[in-house]
């Protein structure tokens, strides 16, 4: 087993914890407080990770129960994601129309992506944000890769029907 190194191969993750962290906790202050308190309790356990299959997957466990003990005890499940922590996109930079149109369609998919159920809102950012394995997702969230599989189906079914349903009738 490969010997894991705190500056190596956990502070590197420290981005996509915050990304993990925000997506549940819809604030940036308390995504940040969420992963500097993952960090902490990483090193803490620094004997154990010998032991530890996935450090990537410890991490995000640590991150993902963090986050949803912050938001349980703050109760801001109806908070909205701050979007101004994405770089914009410029491939429309030559019509400035084109560019509201798609910041407008950007945010109405992260609108979307906030009113999920926490597993599904979990699910999708673990997998198409971020990219992990079906069964890393599974083992991070605590649950079976074909929970996953649904989960991601019904937040992606979800958002397609109710994206659909404002560009048909607007806002």
């Amino acid at each position: 087993m490969k010997k894991i190194d705190f500056r190596n191969d956990i502070l590197p993750l420290k981005n996509e914890l915050y990304r993990l962290a925000l997506r549940i906790t819809l604030n940036p202050a308390e995504a940040e407080d969420v992963v500097q308190e993952t960090m902490i309790r990483v090193w803490n356990r620094r004997e154990q990770w010998d032991e530890i299959e996935s450090i990537e997957a410890f991490c995000l466990t640590i991150c993902r129960n963090l986050s949803l003990d912050k938001t349980k005890r703050a109760g801001n499940q109806e908070a909205q994601l701050d979007e101004g922590h994405d770089a914009p996109d410029h491939s429309y930079d030559a019509n400035p129309e084109e560019q509201a149109v798609q910041r407008d369609r950007i945010q109405l998919v992260r609108r979307l992506i906030d009113q999920l159920p926490e597993k599904q809102r979990a699910c999708m950012q673990l997998r198409d944000i971020e990219g992990k394995a079906y069964k890393e997702i599974a083992q991070v969230l605590g649950i079976t890769e074909q929970q996953v599989k649904v989960n991601i189906f019904r937040a992606r079914q979800t958002i397609k029907q109710k994206y659909i349903e404002t560009e048909k009738y607007g806002l």
